[in-house]
């Protein structure tokens, strides 16, 4: 493992990107998370940053929050101010909000994020009293505002939320490789380690981890009390609970593990840490032909080349 040491990490409160496929279960693993953290005296801050505003809604019980951009918007045309009262919401010692995105059709959502943490700034984002800031990022994409902590040195270090499937890795990957990459622009953001969700025991996250060379922080076991609990948005993350000692560690891990330069993985080093029959390895590339593409016909054209006589 390459440890990344840089002033950035030094920084008295600690910012976390938290990335993921759409899915995965980023949202769950953060507001079990962050309730633990604040069971155990942090003072901590959960910011969603998925168009999709769905990352408090566990915390809150399946309420939705207003939005930081849909507020700005509707307090733009009223001629009035956001207010931290109108977007920032608590439960329990966790202080919560959504950053928000456009309507479907009507925007991008990476400019949403950098419109969103435009207003946070004004709100006095750099400001703020907190032990712990976490961020939820769509991991699907890590172009534009859903990029911008790794390329904006935002936060000293990201953990990756993953399974033991191709898609969610190839997710996780993909983040690796864009740290990798501000990296070598002179970034100074490292991955402190990958959280397995929904694990089922079969191995292919923990390969990943080990060939990328970044810790695994938990497993979340793949378990029907998990799931029907979530499912009613109940906080499983509590210390007098079943899980408390498995998000206890995690919340333990995530504070303490410092950050790593990841290496990225190939597509083929990817499908390699799976069974050939469950991803197709062994498919062979067959080129097609111009008569392929013409039904099987075979059209000779002449040549439109000028050949000069030379004198």
């Amino acid at each position: 493992m390459t440890f990344v040491d840089t002033p950035a990490t030094q920084r008295e409160t600690q910012i976390i990107a938290v990335y993921g496929k759409g899915g995965i279960g980023k949202s769950f693993t953060l507001a079990n998370l962050s309730y633990m953290m604040a069971s155990q005296g942090r003072r901590v801050l959960l910011i969603g940053c998925d168009p999709k505003s769905d990352t408090t809604s566990l915390l809150f019980g399946g309420r939705a929050t207003p939005t930081i951009i849909e507020t700005s918007a509707r307090k733009k045309l009223a001629g009035e101010e956001v207010t931290i009262e109108d977007v920032c919401f608590k439960r329990d010692g966790v202080f919560a909000m959504e950053l928000g995105g456009p309507e479907v059709g009507r925007g991008c959502g990476g400019r949403g994020i950098i419109h969103g943490f435009e207003i946070l700034e004004k709100l006095g984002f750099h400001e703020w009293d907190f032990d712990t800031v976490l961020l939820d990022f769509l991991g699907d994409v890590v172009c534009g505002g859903f990029g911008l902590p790794i390329a904006r040195d935002m936060c000293q270090k990201v953990i990756v939320v993953g399974s033991n499937d191709l898609q969610s890795l190839y997710v996780v990957n993909n983040v690796c490789s864009a740290v990798q990459y501000f990296r070598k622009l002179g970034g100074n953001v490292g991955v402190a380690g990958m959280v397995i969700n929904k694990d089922d025991g079969t191995g292919e996250a923990q390969a990943f981890a080990a060939e990328a060379g970044i810790p695994v922080l938990a497993a979340i076991p793949a378990d029907e009390d998990i799931r029907r609990k979530s499912a009613n948005y109940q906080i499983v993350g509590r210390p007098d609970g079943r899980w408390g000692p498995l998000f206890a560690s995690l919340a333990t891990n995530v504070a303490d593990a410092p950050p790593v330069l990841p290496t990225a993985l190939s597509q083929d080093g990817l499908l390699n840490l799976f069974k050939s029959e469950d991803v197709g390895r062994d498919v062979v590339l067959e080129p097609a032909t111009a008569a392929d593409m013409r039904g099987g016909k075979v059209v000779e054209r002449k040549s439109l080349e000028v050949v000069y006589d030379t004198v």
